[in-house]
Formats: C-alpha cells, structure tokens, sequence
C-alpha cells in the first residue's frame, strides 16, 4: 500500500514561483538558499535572499515582485498550517519566532547551522518520499519537528533566548488568531480584541509591546494596511468597493486612512 499517495499536507520543490499563489494558501513556506539569490518584497519591506539564507514564510500573499539570479537555487518545504503545528514542540517560543519573522523572514546561517538546516530538509524529504512505510505520517511528524527545533534554536542563536510566559503565549496567540481571521475589515479598535480576550486594551497593549516591541493598535492596522494594499493592486475593485469592504464610513476617510498607512493615496499606490 503507498502510504503517502494522497498526502497532501507537504509540498517539496525547487522553485518559489508559486509561494504567493492561491495553490499555496494554508501553507507555511520553508526555504533554503542554497546558491545564487532572490528580491522580493514582504510586509511593505524588501529583501534579499541569499546563499545560506533561511526564509520561513507564514502569509505567502505578502509575497511581491519576486525575481531570482539566473544561478539561483532553493529547496522549498510547503507545509499544511494545521499540520505543522501539530509538528511544533510544546514550546511558548515559536510564538516569539512567529512575531519576528512576520517583520523579517529571512535568517542569515554560519556554515554550521547551514549544515544542519540542510540535512533536516533533506531527512524531511527523504521520509516524504518513502513509500509504503507504515508509520509514514508518524516519521514526517518527526523529522519536521527536529527542523523546528533547529529553527528556534537558530532563531535564539540570532536574537537571543527570551522566552514567553504562558499567559503572554496564550494571549498574543489568541490575538493574532484573530487578526488572521480577517476581523480587522470590520473592528480595528483595541477595545474590541481586548474584550474577546476578556482582557483590558490597555493589558493587551502591554503584552503586545513587552513580547514583539510593537503596541496591539500597530498590529491591526499593520494587517488591515497589507490588505488593503493587495486590495488595490487588484483593478476589478473600486475604490469605493474596497472602502465598503473595509467598513470606512466614507471614501474620504479610506483616502485618508491608505495616505497615513501607506504613505500615498489610493490612485497614486494603484498607479
């Protein structure tokens, strides 16, 4: 019996052309540069990525102007969400891994730990492409979850070894739960996440800024502002249209609103 002949939870490739498409939805993306380099834009930055580099990508949509050096080479783990968080450790920290490389998800590997990443995608590999192993989803569980391990620990190395108290974890968990809902279109004041939390706004401004630096009003306009700008990149909708979707009051107040988030109004960005 072939085991892993209807295993769609993980895709493995040797492109990113794909990582911004809709086939790639509900996947968490894993790349490793292995030579030459890719430019791309994420979250309103851009960036490079390089051989030795370690791109961990959440929100593939985020992705644009991806191009790539004619001697570029990547291996690429699309994992299932669902999946590879029955995958992750028992461990308060990918919540702060999660935050950090929402801003920036690029890791810059020594040779050492470019070694290592490098051996757990291929042992994740190889046990996707076993067939007929009767503990098949058993073994990949396994192998994803030593590449995690290493994450955090490549991770830490990079940026220290703060670690989350349950109740800061469980919180900005919940938070962020809510913002990948896409609830932002219709509530973007504090006080509404705060009494979904059955917390105060100004408790869970507090725990926004002490895990990820950054105040609990800066991350949901930080969402609402993405997708607003995908919104615009997308013609067949108006401007109107989007002010509708996004619940502002008026298309004067959506103007304002783009002019003050992303830095231009709604005809100069579409342009």
């Amino acid at each position: 019996m072939d085991y892993n002949k209807e295993f769609n939870k993980i895709i493995i490739t040797e492109t990113l052309s794909e990582i911004a498409s809709e086939k790639m939805d509900g996947y968490l993306a894993h790349a490793l540069c292995l030579d030459g380099s890719a430019e791309f834009d994420f979250n309103g930055k851009h960036f490079s990525f390089v051989s030795h580099d370690l791109l961990i990508i959440r929100k593939g949509e985020l992705v644009t102007n991806l191009t790539v050096s004619d001697d570029f080479k990547v291996m690429v783990i699309y994992i299932d969400k669902g999946f590879v968080e029955h995958c992750t450790p028992q461990s308060n920290y990918g919540m702060k891994g999660q935050l950090a490389l929402f801003m920036n998800p690029i890791m810059n590997l020594n040779q050492a730990q470019f070694n290592l990443c490098l051996q757990d995608f291929t042992g994740v590999k190889y046990r996707y492409d076993t067939k007929g192993f009767v503990f098949y989803e058993e073994s990949l569980r396994c192998a994803i979850q030593l590449m995690i391990l290493d994450f955090f620990d490549f991770h830490a190395w990079l940026y220290g070894e703060n670690s989350l108290t349950p109740q800061f974890a469980s919180i900005m968990t919940r938070f962020f739960e809510l913002l990948d809902s896409g609830i932002y279109r219709k509530h973007r004041e504090v006080t509404y996440y705060a009494s979904e939390l059955c917390v105060s706004a100004k408790y869970l401004s507090e725990v926004c800024k002490k895990v990820s630096g950054h105040s609990a009003n800066f991350w949901i306009n930080r969402y609402t502002a993405l997708d607003i700008s995908r919104q615009l990149r997308n013609k067949k909708n108006t401007f109107v249209q989007i002010a509708d979707m996004f619940n502002f009051s008026s298309p004067a107040y959506f103007s304002r609103y783009v002019q003050n988030y992303l830095g231009m109004s709604p005809s100069d960005y579409r342009e």
